[in-house]
């Protein structure tokens, strides 16, 4: 167990006078801990979050899509999402996944999708869905925040062996002869299944956040961030400079890093789940309301869609000692208080309450 994380267990026990609980220590005193721990050089002592938003978060499954839809579910995100941010120094990670759902395509275009139309403007569609959060979210807030949009960039090793096997699905299907005749064309990686080809890139580890200084400054200012539209992979060239490669990154791994580069006190993964269950799909099926990463960590490969945030939130409690919460987004400001969803932190449980679990998928 990494050092971090020995040092963060608490020291949680029962008197005659009164009960130290983990709601307590890990949850609706969180902030108070933040503001009396070290300040690590920061110029203010709000409490830092870090929040990644899933795609399923605002769209929900088999629910209905279109520009009107999107619309209003960023709307009502934003409207519950602005309670933590008031009160919070927040960051918002926004995982993309426009054109992954499997709707045919015959078109041609490296551009995934069709261009956005928000008020009457055509957008290219990443830039429509930053324009619409950032400017739902300012509505909601009452007090005078500023906030910055950025798509964040993540350094990744040039020498990552997922270069050489691309399986990471990307855009819509790509349907008739012509179409995956030009693919191929193009060089792209395409692979088959039940439905039909998609393009296939690879799934890169990201390894360091260029942009982590300007991150720190805007939050230092107290300025509400909003990382959308999906993260850009880039690699050094031995000069030094930066390009883009032909690949994605886990969003979730992404937001740890962001995470971590801003001294967070808090890593909150946001989805359509309530949060991280055991025996799911079985009458047996009962939330989890808290684990430690070292016993979660054998469920994270076999949990489905679940695997990478349990990876995620379970390397961020590792790696700083402090808490992370998976749950859903109409529980946002129960997950930062710690009285909802599945909180991931150091703290020791009974191994026993994961025996023959399985995770949400």
């Amino acid at each position: 167990m990494p050092a971090r994380c020995r040092r963060s267990m608490p020291d949680v026990r029962e008197d005659a006078v009164g009960r130290a609980s983990f709601l307590y220590t890990y949850g609706l005193n969180s902030t108070r801990r933040a503001r009396n721990r070290t300040n690590h050089g920061r110029r203010n002592t709000n409490m830092r979050i870090v929040i990644a938003l899933a795609d399923n978060a605002l769209r929900k499954r088999g629910g209905q899509t279109g520009a009107s839809a999107d619309g209003h579910a960023v709307r009502a995100a934003a409207a519950r999402l602005a309670g933590v941010v008031e009160g919070n120094d927040v960051v918002l990670v926004h995982e993309n996944e426009r054109g992954a759902d499997g709707s045919a395509w015959s078109g041609l275009s490296d551009r995934t999708g069709e261009a956005g139309t928000h008020d009457g403007v055509p957008t290219p569609l990443h830039a429509d869905d930053v324009h619409r959060f950032d400017l739902e979210l300012r509505n909601c807030l009452t007090s005078a925040r500023a906030c910055a949009t950025l798509l964040p960039m993540v350094e990744v090793d040039a020498a990552d062996p997922a270069f050489d096997r691309p399986d990471q699905p990307i855009g819509a299907f790509i349907v008739g002869e012509r179409a995956v005749a030009a693919a191929r064309a193009k060089r792209w990686d395409i692979a088959k299944d039940s439905i039909g080809y998609r393009r296939v890139v690879p799934n890169l580890r990201p390894v360091r956040l260029p942009q982590s200084e300007a991150l720190r400054r805007l939050i230092d200012e107290r300025t509400v961030v909003i990382c959308a539209g999906g993260v850009v992979p880039v690699v050094a060239r031995a000069d030094g400079a930066w390009h883009g490669v032909d690949a994605v990154v886990d969003p979730y791994s992404a937001a740890e890093l962001i995470a971590e580069a801003i001294d967070a006190d808090l890593f909150v993964i946001v989805t359509d789940m309530a949060g991280v269950f055991l025996d799911w799909g079985t009458a047996n099926s009962k939330l989890l309301r808290h684990g430690h990463p070292d016993a979660l960590r054998e469920f994270a490969d076999t949990a489905g869609a679940m695997g990478p945030k349990l990876r995620a939130a379970s390397h961020f409690a590792e790696r700083t000692g402090r808490r992370a919460a998976i749950g859903a987004l109409a529980d946002v400001e129960r997950l930062v208080a710690g009285t909802a969803g599945t909180t991931i932190s150091c703290e020791r449980v009974d191994p026993r309450r994961f025996a023959g679990g399985s995770i949400a998928c």
